[in-house]
């Protein structure tokens, strides 16, 4: 990123008076408890909802974000939910600065190939990957207009060789006020060693 996607966010995260209490996505609370305890990483986490979600499960999280603001507001809404979680600053355009294993990494509405495939080097052997990206799609849906801020049909399991695949669906859905959005998930977990005889 830039400083100009920089001061984007942190003016875009500036305009919320408040971090809207949205949802935490159901891939994230269908798949978090299928991941081993230990630490876990939210990769462009924004203001934390999901981080402080996956900390209130009993994970070390670490979650990273290039907007101060949103990092602000994440620590408070994080002391509000009496969870710790460390927060880091940075630009994902540097690459992924913690070294694994984790047990849990998300990257959610996040789109950015380099980093996905950075993410196998990451797992724990038995850790999982929970990617949610919004999709190309030609109909009216909600979420980032350019095509760079969308993956291709196929295109999150191709960046992945060698995970075990849990769930992968590509949908269009509505959400609870009405709006539609075209997403990509996928859930992967690095193989166990196999057994010796």
């Amino acid at each position: 990123m830039s400083l100009h996607d920089r001061e984007k966010w942190n003016t875009r995260y500036a305009e919320r008076a408040a971090p809207a209490e949205r949802e935490v996505p159901e891939c994230l609370r269908r798949w978090v408890p299928a991941a081993p305890r230990g630490r876990a990483l939210d990769i462009a986490c924004g203001a934390g909802r999901n981080a402080i979600f996956v900390a209130s499960c009993g994970f070390a999280v670490d979650a990273l974000d290039i907007s101060a603001v949103a990092l602000a507001q994440a620590r408070g809404a994080a002391a509000a939910a009496g969870v710790a979680v460390n927060w880091i600053e940075h630009d994902l355009d540097a690459g992924l600065p913690l070294p694994g294993p984790y047990q849990l990494v998300m990257q959610l509405h996040f789109a950015n190939a380099a980093i996905t495939r950075a993410v196998p080097a990451l797992l724990a052997p038995g850790g999982v990957f929970i990617c949610q990206q919004h999709l190309r799609t030609t109909e009216e849906v909600a979420g980032p207009r350019g095509a760079t801020h969308r993956v291709a049909p196929g295109e999150l399991v191709k960046l992945l060789p060698g995970l075990e695949v849990l769930q992968c669906v590509e949908e269009i859905r509505t959400d609870a006020d009405g709006q539609r959005f075209a997403f990509a998930t996928l859930v992967t977990r690095r193989p166990l060693p196999a057994a010796r005889a």
